[in-house]
């Protein structure tokens, strides 16, 4: 058995979840809602307050999506309780970031600034400081779009290893490596 997936998940007060037709699994919570579509084959029982996943076989496939569809099932029940945040910081001499309701405006060194719509799901801030980086401040109840957010802003100047400059989340340990040694 899975460790991660035979772990019941409680479901606090104000949350309420439901099976759908098709594994369609409804959270509603006091941030929101979320639904997830869960495999035909995985059984998602809801009682006394905790949600139970379980697998019908042992063969790969089913052992495979018990543990994450509990993952995905429990991050889903966070989300509409407490939601989720991620910071990013510009690590970079004349970096910035500026956003105007859900565009967000990057200058990351290039020729031209990077215009990225965030979606309507996101809440989005920008914070600049004198003596600090700016910071990028991402909210949601989707992890896993809050996750694919931050990472498509990321892969837009990745940390390089020489100075770390680029879009690191605040608290990352980028290694740097050592330079070229000067003449002998």
């Amino acid at each position: 058995m899975s460790r991660i997936g035979k772990k019941p998940i409680t479901v606090p007060e104000g949350v309420t979840v439901t099976v759908g037709k098709d594994n369609v699994i409804t959270v509603k919570g006091p941030k929101g809602e979320l639904k997830q579509t869960i495999d035909r084959d995985i059984i998602v029982e809801v009682k006394d307050g905790e949600i139970l996943i379980n697998r019908p076989t042992d063969q790969i496939r089913h052992r495979a999506m018990h543990g994450l569809y509990r993952s995905l099932l429990s991050n889903m029940v966070k989300g509409v309780t407490e939601g989720f945040k991620a910071q990013m910081e510009l690590v970079g001499v004349g970096f910035k970031a500026a956003n105007t309701g859900n565009l967000l405006d990057l200058s990351l060194g290039y020729s031209h600034n990077i215009l990225f719509e965030i979606p309507s799901e996101l809440k989005v801030a920008t914070l600049t400081e004198k003596g600090q980086n700016p910071k990028i401040i991402l909210e949601s109840i989707d992890k896993q779009l809050l996750g694919a957010v931050a990472a498509k802003i990321r892969s837009m100047r990745k940390p390089e290893p020489y100075k770390g400059k680029g879009v690191r989340f605040v608290g990352e340990v980028v290694r740097k490596k050592a330079g070229k040694s000067a003449g002998k």
